[in-house]
């Protein structure tokens, strides 16, 4: 599985409101057409409440 582009995300994830939940994210990526990959990617990412984009970012690169 490689690594999806975090700014690719980030463009699936426009209009989410923030503060959420991963399962809130996955959701809403997945509403908006991410790809099985992306959507595997953000699924890996701690399940926790997350403020806004950078500290989704942030964990995202790091799965």
């Amino acid at each position: 599985m490689s690594q999806p582009n975090p700014i690719r995300l980030q463009s699936f994830l426009s209009g989410v409101d923030y503060p959420c939940s991963r399962d809130d994210l996955v959701r809403h990526a997945r509403d908006q057409g991410a790809d099985d990959d992306l959507l595997r990617h953000l699924e890996a990412i701690p399940d926790r409440t997350y403020d806004g984009p950078n500290a989704v970012s942030a964990e995202f690169s790091q799965s």
